[in-house]
């Protein structure tokens, strides 16, 4: 009997430390459930080439979160839609990423009109997006967070240091842009900054050419025309492969006369990669981050990139590139991986009461914070491009600039 009972008690114990070691294993399973996040960028048509390198920063960010352990224990899956610069798709696939997907939180977006086409599905639906490209500002939404520039951190520092101390009164300026939101308005604010100076109306002209235009022999025409009633400044807000087609124009015509300067608000690294520089003369652009910074954080990325590009056979892993939008990718998703951290979970309210306040020490050389408008304090820079397709800084910021996205008629020196 007492053999019967000890045998007996033996069982029951052995069975429920083999249910303790199945209920242990679930809630660890539990823990480990993935965490999706979408990644929405276009890698293929007009903005493909600017976009894919933007889902690739992603990726190695993703893998070395994962590698240290995930988010909140959870390792995160990605999952990638591409819109093919397709505009209408953009809501489509955001919501196919929300409803169906299930994600945390989206990443994505370059054009002005790619993230107005989403934001009613995010708002809809509370999704959070992180947008990492300068923009036109005039927009503040509870599920966005901005980590690109707005007009007072690129445009204006821009402006200003061409002007130099002085307005030129013989100065001519010419506003070139892809037809859409953000060149229209950013132009806007450039006139109006202008204006303010004394620069006189007739002294700005605009154009403006649709997506994947290439015949620029016309724009050609009326810089030569304007060089000869004066210095001329060209600010350009080119989108997309159109790039390549403006600044081939330049180059071919052998551009480098003292009274030209290009100003360039939507290109980097990335877009002249493979370029065949000779003759570009005064090509600048304006950032709060180039490539060719020295300084720890910048160098470890950088090498960390080129291993990953190469590892991964990604495009140009002969010449691995990091862009001002990579950098702000990367800040994005930094930050949102602390806020959730700091909430102690995914869900987006308490992310985005978490995301206010976040600081990260980036590539840039300098702490940026995300505002309560949700926008970043970053620097501004202008980088002065090379024959070897990487910008030297040649001016910058002595702090980071507080965001201003409604930055229309009110213009002050906070550089």
């Amino acid at each position: 009997m007492k053999l019967f009972l000890s045998n007996h008690y033996i069982k029951l114990a052995a069975i429920s430390i083999i249910g303790m070691l199945f209920l242990s294993c679930s809630s660890n399973d539990s823990v480990r459930e993935p965490i999706k996040i979408g990644i929405l960028q276009s890698l293929s048509g007009v903005m493909g080439n600017s976009e894919t390198s933007l889902k690739d920063t992603l990726l190695m960010e993703i893998d070395l979160i994962n590698q240290e352990g995930g988010v909140l224990g959870h390792p995160v899956e990605p999952v990638i839609e591409n819109p093919e610069s397709n505009w209408s798709l953009y809501p489509k696939k955001a919501k196919k990423l929300l409803l169906l997907d299930k994600v945390a939180v989206i990443f994505g977006c370059w054009t002005s009109v790619s993230r107005k086409a989403v934001l009613p599905v995010l708002e809809k639906y509370n999704g959070l997006l992180f947008y990492p490209v300068q923009y036109e500002g005039g927009e503040q939404s509870n599920n966005i967070f901005y980590t690109g520039l707005t007009p007072n951190q690129q445009v204006i520092p821009a402006i200003q240091y061409l002007m130099g101390n002085k307005s030129n009164p013989q100065k001519q300026w010419i506003l070139v842009g892809t037809d859409y939101i953000y060149p229209h308005v950013t132009n806007m604010i450039v006139r109006q900054y202008l204006n303010s100076k004394g620069v006189a109306s007739d002294s700005i002209k605009e154009y403006y050419f649709p997506f994947e235009y290439s015949d620029f022999g016309s724009l050609i025409n009326e810089v030569y025309s304007s060089l000869s009633k004066g210095p001329t400044a060209v600010i350009s807000t080119i989108n997309g492969e159109s790039n390549f087609y403006f600044y081939r124009a330049l180059n071919n015509e052998g551009f480098e006369a003292e009274d030209l300067e290009v100003m360039a608000f939507s290109v980097s690294e990335e877009e002249f990669r493979g370029y065949h520089i000779n003759a570009l003369g005064k090509v600048y652009t304006s950032w709060s981050y180039f490539m060719s910074l020295d300084n720890p954080i910048n160098n470890k990325w950088i090498e960390d990139w080129i291993a990953y590009s190469e590892t991964n056979h990604l495009r140009g892993e002969d010449h691995p590139l990091t862009t001002d939008p990579m950098e702000a990718t990367r800040t994005g998703i930094r930050m949102w991986k602390a806020a959730v951290e700091q909430a102690g979970t995914f869900d987006v309210d308490a992310v985005r009461k978490a995301m206010i306040g976040q600081k990260l020490e980036t590539p840039s050389g300098y702490i940026e914070s995300m505002e309560p408008n949700h926008h970043l304090a970053k620097p501004a820079m202008i980088g002065q491009l090379q024959k070897n397709g990487q910008f030297k800084v040649i001016w910058k910021s002595k702090k980071v600039i507080p965001p201003q996205p409604f930055y229309f008629k009110e213009f002050e020196d906070n550089t």
